[in-house]
């Protein structure tokens, strides 16, 4: 079996394709997620990185974070898959859907330091995505919104039939929020050993993004009856 790295948001599509993968044979050795300079947060979801360490726990997956900003994103990238491919990586795999200078990004990029990219998501519809996440056993909520797309009521939203509802009856917004209209935290499904319990957060602002700042969460083994790790925000 293919031991590859998932390039890892913390989002619905970076879980799913996790799990397409190990579905397919492949083994997902280690989540990658590069991070803001300033080592606070994610750079697409602007997760604390903390949550997405907390995550990662949960699911019992090793987290590589990489701080980088945009101009040198392909650089920082490519050294520590490089890195990887020390450790017996042989590919990676991504949660692209349907944007095409992403998937020329990935599979050039891919090329360059000679590793297998997989894409199970790709050329799929949005809707059915959304349905297979859910029906696959996911649970996730909206952490981030495009001011000028959604409203703040959107944060907080969980990803289960309603939000597809919903989401699919709004104009010039896509599904999956593949133009960035949103963005969402995964906290349990069947990749998980342990679920996220979120107890504290609060609403910022960030540039053209309304973010969920989650302060207080705590990981709860799947029966619901013990408390494994806590995560306190900063002051």
């Amino acid at each position: 079996m293919s031991k590859v790295f998932v390039s890892w948001s913390g989002g619905k599509e970076s879980s799913l394709a996790f799990h397409k993968a190990k579905l397919d044979g492949f083994t997902p050795s280690y989540l990658l997620n590069m991070i803001t300079q300033d080592g606070s947060r994610s750079r697409t979801h602007g997760l604390a990185r903390e949550v997405l360490s907390l995550q990662a726990e949960a699911m019992g997956v090793p987290l590589i974070q990489r701080k980088t900003g945009w101009e040198s994103y392909e650089d920082n990238f490519k050294k520590v898959v490089l890195q990887l491919k020390e450790r017996g990586i042989e590919g990676g795999v991504f949660g692209d859907i349907d944007l095409e200078e992403h998937r020329t990004w990935v599979k050039r990029v891919c090329k360059e330091i000679s590793i297998r990219p997989y894409l199970p998501l790709w050329g799929k519809q949005q809707k059915e995505i959304l349905e297979d996440f859910i029906n696959s056993g996911f649970q996730a909520i909206v952490v981030a919104v495009k001011i000028e797309f959604l409203g703040k009521k959107w944060l907080g939203r969980k990803i289960d039939g309603r939000f597809v509802k919903d989401i699919t009856t709004l104009e010039n917004i896509t599904p999956c929020g593949e133009a960035g209209e949103y963005h969402t935290l995964v906290i349990d499904g069947p990749i998980f050993k342990k679920r996220i319990i979120i107890l504290e957060s609060k609403i910022h602002q960030r540039e053209e993004q309304r973010l969920l700042d989650i302060s207080r969460c705590i990981l709860e083994d799947k029966a619901g009856r013990q408390r494994m790790k806590e995560y306190l925000g900063r002051p």
